[in-house]
């Protein structure tokens, strides 16, 4: 399992959600699922966590995103990375 993880700043983060939906850029043609979270203090940091079952898929999709601009949009904070998963742990 691999993981594309970026962070960002948007103006407004109801007005940049249906963007996000919308995925321009088909980053996430390929991603079994995502993960959006907000910065307790600041709602408009956004944490983007997208999952793909392999890093290939991971990356392609991260280049598409980049060639696409639509980060250009917010303010990059960090990422798009692309990692793979080394432990998950839950407790009850």
């Amino acid at each position: 399992m691999a993981f594309m993880l970026t962070r960002i700043q948007v103006d407004d983060y109801e007005a940049w959600r249906p963007i996000f939906e919308s995925d321009p850029p088909g980053a996430r043609k390929a991603a079994t699922g995502h993960r959006i979270l907000r910065g307790s203090e600041e709602p408009n940091e956004v944490f983007i966590q997208v999952e793909f079952a392999s890093c290939e898929d991971a990356n392609a999709a991260r280049e598409r995103l980049l060639a696409s601009g639509v980060l250009d949009r917010v303010t990059l904070k960090a990422g798009p990375t692309v990692a793979e998963e080394a432990e998950t742990v839950h407790y009850p």
